[in-house]
């Protein structure tokens, strides 16, 4: 069965996460002792006895979710599932990179940690004591009329996220994301929610972060994909390595093109969609923009053991 697996990102993360995975598996319990190496935390504790206040620290979400997603991939492919193409939702699209085989294990965790070290240190400079920027989702209306209506609010502020036909996430100044209510709720939202973020993620306010990233990686090795992955910065498929590492820091300050990237795996007729990694986001996401196939999280290892 033509399979793609659409991989998380931070937001997804939760207390437990992965546990059930860790007890099944030998390879997980394997993979888990390799990440506590790399990045200096022990992620057994992290994730099975962390708060939710610990998970949400970016340094520590960027790597649990990561490592969640890795493992599910892993269960799944000791049960014999794997994918003929992948894609992952912001932070995501590195477990994408890996399950296409740009990335080593090694390397996607010390890229990882490396993302959510110079996000961390990047949101705390734009902290300042008239107030920190963030992000909102707008619910019930299109991204173009978020695009138009964004025109109208004072400050910076940015689209972030184009996650499904009547959901976008806009980023800025916090000033700039509390007047952008009023405009949105004048344009027809549905529903406007200031997200619990430590900064404005996919904006161009992130760029001292992509600068840094871009050089601390320069020396890491981006191969050519396997199987199809699909970027957010684009919506289409990634066609070499070297396009891979490219699109890495932008997309730091790059909208995700998540109904983009939604519509390329679409067209490239899946049988079967899986949310691999923790939580249902995803599956959400996709029931806005198709409901004729489902995308099924299989974050959990009972669940994993359902497809069968």
């Amino acid at each position: 069965m033509k399979t793609c697996f659409l991989f998380p990102g931070q937001g997804a993360q939760y207390p437990g996460m992965g546990k059930d995975l860790w007890e099944n598996s030998e390879v997980v319990k394997d993979l888990f002792k390799t990440v506590s190496a790399i990045s200096g935390k022990n992620m057994e504790s992290l994730l099975f006895e962390g708060s939710e206040e610990d998970l949400k620290a970016t340094d520590n979400t960027q790597l649990a979710v990561t490592l969640v997603n890795v493992s599910t991939s892993l269960v799944l492919k000791e049960k014999g599932v794997e994918p003929q193409g992948c894609a992952g939702h912001s932070l995501g699209e590195y477990s994408a990179l890996w399950q296409a085989g740009v990335l080593s294990t090694e390397d996607l965790f010390k890229i990882v940690k490396i993302r959510g070290e110079v996000m961390e240190k990047t949101c705390r400079t734009l902290h300042t004591p008239e107030g920190s920027p963030g992000m909102a989702a707008v619910v019930g209306i299109s991204s173009d009329e978020v695009k138009k209506a964004l025109e109208k609010v004072p400050g910076k502020i940015f689209m972030a996220n184009d996650n499904s036909p009547i959901q976008t996430v806009i980023a800025g100044e916090g000033k700039a994301i509390e007047a952008a209510q009023a405009i949105m709720d004048e344009a027809g939202a549905m529903k406007y929610v200031i997200l619990k973020v430590a900064g404005p993620f996919h904006s161009p306010m992130m760029d001292s972060a992509r600068l840094e990233f871009e050089e601390k990686i320069k020396d890491f090795t981006f191969n050519d994909p396997r199987i199809p992955v699909y970027s957010n910065v684009t919506g289409k498929k990634i066609i070499s390595g070297e396009e891979a590492k490219k699109l890495t820091g932008q997309q730091i300050i790059s909208p995700v093109l998540w109904v983009s990237d939604e519509s390329a795996i679409l067209e490239d007729s899946y049988e079967r969609i899986l949310e691999t990694g923790p939580g249902m986001v995803l599956r959400g996401l996709w029931k806005s923009f198709h409901r004729a196939m489902k995308c099924i999280p299989v974050g959990k290892y009972d669940a994993i053991e359902a497809l069968g």
